[in-house]
């Protein structure tokens, strides 16, 4: 690749230590690596050697959003009759049996099209909790469909061990054994992990959570992670239900739970944990155990309100998630900054989160979760996942402080993104997949999905 330049930008958000902003900012960039940034004043000795020149007049730029948390498959699943209303128990009955319906080429077209709404999202980074494999489905379904829209991404390779006539909440026609979980995983590992810095893949275990793997599949998980060097994910404390079958199962809450089995550390991170006590929170903040907050899914399913500003300010690692299409039905990254940065004001008063707080979760906060110092902000060395908004459309103009006018009035997608370098998005198109050809997939596996509900 040339040497690419972004320049004129209003503010270049750096999102690094010093949390710089450079009025009049521009970023330069070749093979994948962020070789230098810096003010309107001293480009001018850039300009000649720039292989291709990229305004970014009445823009903001910013490190790429890191997406922490996706069920990608669901987005083939949104508004869906009978699930509507119900909370997350309730929720997950009403959809197992369509999800039982998947093939490889519905969770490829889901997933494209789940990642495709990302990117146009400006999300470069983006994880995935893949927990059910019917009909031949594997994990190398959804990464063929990240490798099309060209993200960074993070699949793991989930599961769900105890059926119902187990006393586990999803049919028995979902579950799997678990050695054949425990050798599939060591496959993906093998076949697609990349622990190098700029790896556009990383593969992680992900055992779904307490209510459908047995602690045997926890434990041993953990341990074939640490033996692999990949990190650990599942669901934790999503809602009071989630709570109480805890305390009944287990004889213990959530956070005593993992902390037995070896899921607390820097090597792993958990989806919600709306309802983690005091006790839980200083456990994840002196184990930098990070978490997965996805607030709109938790309002959509009235779970309630992460207490986020407490873990903030602990220190607890923390990045977004939209979570599922079907819990979401948006996948909408700076929307998910909008309301996180909301929900906290409502609980907490409107000094008791600030717009750049919710930005700095959106990127370098996700990219630490997952074990990606090298992307997540905008200096030299990191890799180039860029995005570029335009703030002087309808839905941003007339934002006097434009950084946090990108969470406060957030545009409708990214003008440009770039990962690795490469163009994802161009004048907010996809650039490396045709939009017709991901939407007629995805009405293809929808059309068939509807036919046998």
């Amino acid at each position: 690749m040339g040497l690419t330049l972004i320049r004129n930008a209003d503010v270049l958000a750096c999102m690094d230590d010093a949390r710089r902003e450079i009025a009049g900012g521009w970023v330069w960039f070749r093979d994948g690596v962020i070789e230098a940034v810096g003010t309107a004043a001293d480009v001018e000795s850039y300009l000649a050697d720039a292989d291709e020149v990229i305004d970014a007049s009445g823009c903001i730029v910013t490190p790429g959003l890191v997406n922490t948390h996706h069920h990608l498959y669901q987005t083939l699943t949104r508004a869906l009759p009978g699930a509507i209303n119900t909370s997350l128990f309730g929720w997950l009955k009403r959809l197992y049996p369509i999800w039982a319906q998947y093939r490889p080429e519905d969770v490829f077209a889901a997933t494209q099209l789940g990642l495709a709404e990302l990117a146009l999202s400006g999300c470069t980074l983006s994880s995935d909790h893949l927990y059910l494999f019917p009909n031949g489905v594997t994990l190398d379904d959804t990464i063929a469909a990240a490798q099309a829209i060209g993200i960074r991404f993070h699949p793991t390779r989930g599961a769900m061990s105890v059926g119902e006539s187990a006393g586990g909440l999803p049919p028995d026609s979902l579950v799997e054994d678990e050695a054949a979980i425990l050798n599939d995983m060591i496959r993906v590992i093998d076949r697609f992990h990349d622990a190098s810095e700029g790896a556009m893949v990383r593969v992680g275990a992900a055992p779904c959570s307490p209510f459908s793997v047995s602690q045997e599949l926890m434990r041993d998980a953990a341990l074939l992670a640490r033996d692999k060097g990949v990190m650990l994910h599942t669901h934790l404390a999503e809602d009071a239900d989630d709570i109480a079958f805890s305390l009944e199962r287990f004889g213990c809450r959530p956070g005593q739970y993992v902390e037995d089995l070896g899921w607390t550390g820097p090597d792993v991170w958990h989806a919600h944990c709306v309802q983690l006590d005091a006790q839980e929170i200083a456990l994840f903040a002196r184990t930098k155990t990070g978490i997965a907050h996805c607030p709109c899914s938790n309002c959509r399913l009235g779970s309630g309100i992460a207490p986020v500003k407490a873990m903030f300010d602990m220190g607890v690692p923390i990045g977004l998630g939209v979570d599922g299409s079907a819990s979401n039905d948006s996948g909408h990254l700076l929307q998910e900054a909008r309301q996180a940065m909301l929900m906290q004001r409502a609980v907490g008063g409107a000094e008791a989160f600030d717009p750049r707080d919710a930005l700095y979760l959106a990127t370098r906060g996700g990219a630490q979760i997952l074990g990606r110092h090298d992307v997540g902000s905008i200096e030299p060395g990191k890799r180039a996942d860029i995005a570029v908004w335009d703030m002087s459309d309808i839905r941003s103009l007339g934002a006097w402080d434009r950084v946090a006018g990108l969470i406060l009035s957030p545009p409708a997608g990214a003008r440009d993104v770039f990962v690795e370098g490469r163009a994802v998005v161009r004048d907010g198109d996809l650039a490396q997949v045709s939009r017709s050809d991901v939407l007629r997939a995805a009405d293809r596996s929808l059309t068939r999905l509807m036919s046998l509900a």
